[in-house]
């Protein structure tokens, strides 16, 4: 009785690895959207940190914001951001429509990271 070698054959071993790298690139690459899906959260979520600090230190004034529109830089954890504000009449002449709009400062042209939108009342 002839006895079968034991092991696997050099192509058995090549499918097994070749199979082996496919997935582990897949999970890096998984690995490596996630990380960068973390940090654009981080940035909308100081964004809206930045935006409700606006918002709250208009509510602060005695008075009804002017209208017209304003910007300014504001930095939340080591983060500078670049706010716009956009102050608006509205039907009733003591309330005021306020939009907020917040960008990364180093982008100040791309898209806003957060953003509010909200009406004030004379105090």
């Amino acid at each position: 009785m002839a006895r079968r070698p034991q092991g696997f054959t050099l192509l058995e071993v090549l499918v097994a690895l070749s199979i082996l790298a496919i997935a582990l690139s897949a999970a890096l690459r998984a690995g490596g959207q996630g990380a960068a899906q973390a940090s654009e959260l981080r940035l909308r979520l100081l964004a809206g940190w930045v935006a409700e600090n606006r918002l709250a230190s208009l509510r602060t004034e005695a008075r009804l914001p002017a209208l017209g529109e304003r910007q300014g830089l504001s930095t939340q954890d080591r983060q500078d951001f670049l706010w716009r504000e956009v102050v608006s009449s509205t039907g009733n002449r003591h309330f005021r429509r306020v939009e907020i709009r917040v960008m990364d400062a180093s982008r100040p042209e791309s898209q806003a990271l957060g953003s509010i939108v909200t009406y004030l009342g004379q105090p």
